[in-house]
């Protein structure tokens, strides 16, 4: 809500260009571990789930059971970042939302260390750890929820937006609308520059998602120094 007419300032973790950048990282690591670790996506569950399913309904219940470990990975992850968050950790972490992106460096950075020969599980099992991390931090777009690893819900959000802004001549849905399909787009960009680069540097290349990384977490640095405020402006 605004004040005056002034839309008060958005806090860095619920910008547009950081839910760009980070979008961008979540489609570059699912190319990555499908690319080079035998079509398992670490930040979509749901195609694991799938892929799950049709490996039990013919049978392949090694194949199966692979597709596990992810799946678990992601809910600790979950678990962590509510943790992360809440008040008692906070007075001991004193900048959560960065020390998530700071593990996440340090995770995906690691993994491109991990050579082919070892099995798939040391790779998709941290990176589906530190995209739950990462959905489970940043879910808000300025004012909207939104997914930073799955598109799904940003499609909806965005055709909605667009009924409205078309419907209503509502111009908050439009702006609505060209942030969610700036996320959308990121996501994208992401998936291409995760192919591009697989095919240039194989597991190596996990190490361009660090560099998107560390531009997120730099706007955090930059945002301080310019007095953005690190809470979500009160309502009122």
């Amino acid at each position: 809500m605004t004040t005056g007419g002034v839309r008060p300032p958005v806090i860095t973790a619920e910008s547009v260009r950081l839910g760009v950048l980070l979008a961008s990282v979540g489609g570059f690591l699912d190319v990555y571990t499908y690319m080079t670790r035998d079509g398992v996506f670490a930040n979509a569950q749901t195609a694991n789930v799938i892929l799950a399913g049709i490996d039990v309904a013919n049978g392949h219940w090694r194949a199966a059971l692979g597709y596990l470990p992810p799946l678990v990975a992601f809910v600790c992850g979950v678990f962590v970042a509510e943790l992360i968050a809440r008040p008692a950790i906070e007075r001991i972490v004193r900048r959560p939302v960065r020390a998530v992106l700071v593990i996440e460096i340090l995770v995906v950075g690691a993994v491109g260390f991990v050579p082919l020969a070892v099995p798939n599980a040391f790779v998709t099992i941290p990176i589906s750890f530190v995209a739950a991390l990462q959905v489970t931090t940043f879910r808000v777009l300025v004012d909207q929820a939104f997914s930073t690893t799955m598109t799904t819900g940003n499609l909806r959000s965005l055709s909605q937006a667009v009924f409205q802004r078309v419907t209503n001549g509502d111009k908050e849905a439009g702006r609505r609308a060209v942030n969610f399909g700036s996320v959308i787009a990121g996501f994208l960009g992401g998936a291409i520059l995760g192919a591009v680069m697989v095919d240039l540097f194989d597991i190596r290349a996990a190490w361009i998602a660090v560099v998107l990384l560390v531009i997120a977490l730099t706007l955090f640095v930059i945002d301080e120094w310019r007095g953005v405020p690190r809470v979500r402006h009160p309502q009122g």
